[in-house]
Parts: C-alpha cells; sequence; structure tokens
C-alpha cells in the first residue's frame, strides 16, 4: 500500500525536523511531504534538512494546505498529521493498517486520553466538548475526537472530498462529510503531549472557535436541510403563537382587536415560518438528489 504523510506547518522550526524523524522510523515505506504556510521562522530550511519532501502553499490557512495536499499527491493511504509534534508516530502504523482493512478514515482520538490534562490553553477543553457535542447531536452519531489533527484517510474519501473550509475548520468539516455520506470510520486512542514551551499554538481560541461552530451549523443547514428549516420554523410559529394568542384571549373576551399591529406581526412571522418549512421541503430533495449523484461518482471511480 503506497503511503503518505501529510505535515501542513506553519512557524513549527524547533519541531519539524523531529516529526518527520519519527514517521521516518515509523513508516519507512513512507513518503513524507511537509507543506510550509507561510512561515516566518526556518520552518522551511529545518524540513528541508529532515529529508522530507518540502512544497510551499501561499494560501494562508489549515484548510487551503490539506486541500492542496490531496489535490497534489497520490497514494492509498494519507496519514495527516500536525508538525507540533503533539501526537505519537508509533501509532502511524496501527492507523493505516485500518485504511488498509478498509476504513474511509481512521482518527487519532485524543480526548479519550491524555487530551484534557496535558492541555495548558484555556478554553480548549471546553471547545473540544462543545464541538463533539454539537456534532454528535446535529448528526447523530458517537464520534469522540472532533478536531483531532491526527487521522488516516483512504484514497477514495480523500480524492472525493469537497473542501470548503480555509482553516482550522478543516477537522470539523472532514468528520461531517465522512458521518453524512456513511463513510467507514474508525477510532484508534492515541496519547498526547502538550507542545513545548517555545513552541506556541496557531490557532486563536475565540476567532477560530466562532469559525468551528459556524461551520458546523452551515453544514447542517447543507446536509440537513428539512431538519435545520425545520426547527428554524418552529422557533418562529412559537414567537407568532406568543404574539397572537394575547390578541385573540382580547378578542374573545371583548369582541375587539385593539392591537392590530402585533396581529399584523404574528401573521407575517407565521407565514415566514410556513415559508422557511417548505423551503426545507424543497431542498431536502436537493440534497438527496446530491447525496444519490455523488454515490454513483464514487461508484465509477
Amino acid at each position: 500500500m503506497k503511503t503518505a504523510v501529510l505535515i501542513p506547518c506553519y512557524n513549527e522550526e524547533t519541531t519539524i525536523r523531529k516529526v518527520v524523524s519519527d514517521f521516518k522510523n515509523t513508516l519507512p515505506h513512507a513518503a513524507i511531504y511537509v507543506y510550509d504556510n507561510n512561515s516566518t521562522d526556518n520552518t522551511l530550511q529545518e524540513a528541508k534538512k529532515s529529508g522530507a519532501i518540502v512544497r510551499k502553499e501561499p494560501r494562508q490557512g489549515k484548510g487551503n494546505v490539506i486541500r492542496q495536499m490531496l489535490r497534489d499527491i497520490d497514494a492509498d493511504c494519507y496519514l495527516i498529521v500536525d508538525g507540533d509534534d503533539t501526537y505519537p508516530a508509533e501509532c502511524a502504523l496501527e492507523l493505516c493498517k485500518f485504511v488498509e482493512e478498509g476504513y474511509d478514515m481512521v482518527i487519532g482520538d485524543r480526548l479519550s486520553s491524555t487530551y484534557f490534562t496535558e492541555n495548558k490553553r484555556p478554553f480548549h477543553n471546553e471547545g473540544n466538548r462543545l464541538v463533539r457535542f454539537l456534532v454528535n447531536k446535529l448528526f447523530n452519531s458517537d464520534v469522540h475526537d472532533i478536531m483531532t489533527g491526527y487521522r488516516a484517510l483512504s484514497r477514495t474519501f480523500a480524492k472525493n472530498l469537497p473542501i470548503i473550509s480555509r482553516g482550522f475548520e478543516i477537522e470539523t468539516e472532514m468528520t461531517i462529510h465522512a458521518l453524512d455520506n456513511n463513510f467507514l470510520i474508525k477510532e484508534i486512542v492515541v496519547d498526547y503531549r502538550d507542545r513545548k514551551e517555545n513552541s506556541k499554538s496557531k490557532l486563536n481560541t475565540f476567532k477560530d472557535g466562532f469559525k468551528v461552530i459556524k461551520t458546523i451549523l452551515r453544514l447542517f443547514r447543507d446536509y440537513r436541510p428539512m431538519a435545520f428549516f425545520s426547527f428554524t420554523s418552529l422557533i418562529m410559529i412559537t414567537f407568532s403563537l406568543v404574539l397572537f394568542i394575547p390578541v385573540f384571549i382580547e378578542y374573545l373576551n371583548t369582541g375587539l382587536v385593539p392591537r392590530y399591529p402585533t396581529l399584523i406581526v404574528s401573521g407575517f412571522i407565521c407565514l415566514t415560518a410556513i415559508l422557511m418549512f417548505f423551503c426545507g421541503l424543497i431542498l431536502e430533495v436537493v440534497a438527496k438528489k446530491h447525496k444519490q449523484l455523488y454515490e454513483i461518482l464514487l461508484n465509477n471511480k
């Protein structure tokens, strides 16, 4: 099986040589690619010294880098890992083994092992729990680690992955795409070690966290439009009834409708809710058709 190790990098000069060396020792048969994403330190030079295949990606953002990697590189198994030396190379063989057995995505699960004790960055633990809760509830799944940067992909999955995300939302997008299209997913518990003291995380807790939540809601709307628009419609119907019921009770008691503006607003909200429901119904048919075409595309590969 032809294996490629993909390492997206931005300012990882202190760790990249060790990461490449560790994966060379674990997967001596694999081609190791480092894509430098406009680093301002010596990441590019250190990666070249390590003996990896080094390329540049000028469009800033992890999503942009992974998109280009999957386009450029031809392999049977794609092992994606961060260049910050937080993931154990020893688990790489196990991740790749399950891809060889037929799984489409094998996830290196940090959250079931040492992440919550090792991680020292504020609010990251809570953010990971929130993302896991939202994805599992909205997509009726049981994935333990949504945002891990350590995962193996099959060729079928990698070459048919429509990546829209530009930044750190990429892991969330990959996971949701796999769940919605019924790809085979396997999780492997891996030990996580926090970054070294002289290595800084590039993820902005609040800015990137907001983008991840926004991506989850966008994909829920795109992949499950009936559920999304039905829920929106229900909220609007409820608000409409809150406005309408007092007016209706007053009409029953007095035979008069003194608050016409409230009645009109309630009516417009109700009509909008009905339109939202039918939009969801139409888009659900479109989404189902899109899934059918996607399956045909996969079968013809």
